[in-house]
């Protein structure tokens, strides 16, 4: 199985690739998150840095089996968009489904922001609600999965989604419909409001192929994991949450997952203090090895410019990971 990492800066991009006779081409092919849409975020590609929607096009995709968005945020949801208008997806998995209510749904005014960050998750709303429709409108099945749910995603690959409990949906969803219904003068705060939980509403997936197993928490910080059972957070390959910020992960959590290797995706410039040294210190002292999307300015070992990380997943245990 291959999982790579796609170089979108400060973002998430994930592709998974797995051999199946059963999917077009002999390829199951997963796309969780996909960056930003902001112009701005790629800019410079010194570090090789590219959107999502052109890494896919150059690498030949032909098509999407899973999408997945794991929470409402620019620079998880908004590079999505281009992506499903080319490969258009059999399945949409995203926290939560907005078909459920599609009436009390509007476009929301940009022009009301007061800051870059108000317009950024005020687009990922839009483009959440865009992208629904678009799967949809293709004949796709737009699904929300809630924790407890598992299965095969195709031959040796299974998937197990540890969060958001279905009461976290709710609230989730209770959040957004205050912000539709929000008068003018009250909007900014609703919005604001629901913007600063939005992380620990992201779904967390762990993945098992042949025995290896991959956490993928979204932006999931420290403070999002409670009532999640330890024994299902011990993986093989850790996506550290929240991109590396200081409360992306502590020691105890560290202790419950116990990596071999673990993936900070903090974009070039540490922007919001991602790729935070007393974290990786931390995971480096547990003994696992780090990688990163993009190339944050560090001590120690030099980051090459990548486009992606690639890591190549086989039997017995095998992982190996290799910048491209």
């Amino acid at each position: 199985m291959k999982l790579t990492f796609v170089n979108v800066g400060y973002g998430e991009a994930i592709l998974l690739e797995c051999p199946d006779p059963k999917s077009a081409d002999g390829t199951f092919v997963m796309l969780i998150d996909g960056g930003s849409a902001e112009v701005s975020e790629f800019a410079d590609r010194s570090t090789g840095r590219i959107p999502l929607s052109s890494y896919l096009e150059a690498r030949g995709l032909t098509h999407i089996d899973v999408m997945v968005n794991t929470h409402i945020h620019e620079d998880h949801i908004c590079g999505l968009l281009p992506a499903a208008r080319a490969f258009p997806p059999a399945v949409l998995w995203v926290i939560p489904t907005a078909a459920a209510w599609h009436g009390e749904m509007k476009t929301l005014d940009v022009s009301l922001a007061r800051t870059p960050s108000q317009r950024k998750f005020i687009r990922a709303i839009n483009d959440w609600q865009t992208l629904c429709r678009l799967v949809e409108a293709h004949g796709g099945r737009v699904e929300t999965p809630a924790a407890g749910s598992s299965g095969q995603l195709c031959g040796p690959l299974h998937y197990r989604i540890l969060a958001p409990d279905t009461e976290r949906i709710e609230e989730l969803e209770t959040g957004l419909r205050q912000v539709f219904a929000a008068l003018e003068d009250t909007f900014l705060n609703v919005l604001d409001s629901l913007d600063c939980r939005m992380n620990n509403f992201s779904l967390m997936m762990l993945l098992d192929f042949q025995g290896t197993r991959i956490l993928l928490p979204g932006d999931t910080n420290r403070a999002g994991y409670g009532g999640i059972d330890p024994a299902m957070l011990k993986a093989d390959l850790f996506k550290v949450g929240h991109h590396g910020q200081i409360d992306g992960a502590d020691q105890p959590l560290l202790d419950r997952v116990r990596p071999r290797a673990v993936v900070c995706c903090a974009s070039s410039d540490r922007r919001y203090n991602s790729a935070h040294p007393d974290l990786l210190r931390m995971m480096r002292d547990s003994g696992a090895e780090l990688f990163f999307s993009d190339c944050p300015q560090l001590p120690g070992p030099h980051i090459p410019p990548h486009q992606a990380l690639l890591f190549s997943i086989g039997e017995n245990g095998g992982l190996t990971g290799q910048y491209l």
